[in-house]
């Protein structure tokens, strides 16, 4: 339980971390200048005033993924189960969370009362920097999360147990492209990755404000269901 649980928080700690040292560092230096997707820049003071909304939401999100792991670690085996069992259960919990995202999401802008009591706060950040993936109303996040549980349910379901190993690259990469998409910053893996959500994906979502562009990992839910923006040049 005791490995599970360590590691899980590592990943999450470890990448949060790094986006708040890279948030400061792209709000407060010039170091990340010739890569900015946007020319807007927020007050100087933003950064500490989004801090306790973040922080609250690490800290429930914290807490519930110790609770939760600590109630559930029986279902999970962190002993290596293969490549080829560890990938496949990556790539069913990318895409199911992936796929749920953005309906959801989708859901948030359609509904107005949805979008002005919840969401309405996420898009505070018209040109993010890295921790404002996390600025958002706790029911927006917690909501938008409920296919992770749904996907190892079904996994322990089908297998009788869950990888940890693809569940801590689960949690690494969706921490990752969180943060990654919320950098404000121009993207380099869209390049390698066939309809990778990028930065200037999701930047023209907080840039408009507008109805599209509502995928989170992979823009091919945008592109069949005709909600797809270019990015602006």
């Amino acid at each position: 339980m005791y490995e599970l649980i360590i590691i899980t928080l590592s990943i999450t700690v470890g990448c949060n971390v790094l986006a708040g040292i890279g948030s400061y560092l792209s709000l407060y230096t010039n170091i990340f200048n010739k890569h900015r997707i946007q020319s807007r820049t927020y007050r100087p003071d933003t950064f500490w005033k989004r801090l306790p909304l973040i922080g609250l939401n690490l800290t429930i999100l914290t807490l519930l993924t110790v609770v939760g792991l600590a109630l559930t670690y029986e279902a999970f085996d962190t002993t290596w189960q293969g490549g080829a069992l560890v990938v496949g259960q990556f790539l069913f919990l990318v895409f199911l969370d992936d796929a749920y995202f953005y309906f959801f999401h989708r859901l948030l802008h359609l509904n107005t009362y949805l979008y002005k009591k919840i969401h309405k706060v996420h898009h505070k950040a018209f040109a993010p920097f890295p921790l404002e993936y996390i600025y958002v109303h706790p029911l927006e996040w917690m909501f938008g999360a409920l296919a992770i549980p749904v996907g190892l349910f079904a996994i322990f379901a089908l297998n009788g147990s869950i990888s940890g190993h693809a569940f801590w690259a689960f949690a690494f990469w969706r921490n990752f492209h969180e943060i990654d998409i919320h950098s404000g910053l121009q993207s380099k893996l869209g390049t390698y990755i066939p309809f990778y959500g990028t930065a200037e994906h999701h930047d023209r979502h907080h840039m408009k404000r507008t109805q599209g562009n509502y995928a989170s990992t992979f823009t091919i839910w945008d592109r069949l269901l005709k909600t797809y923006l270019p990015p602006v040049r």
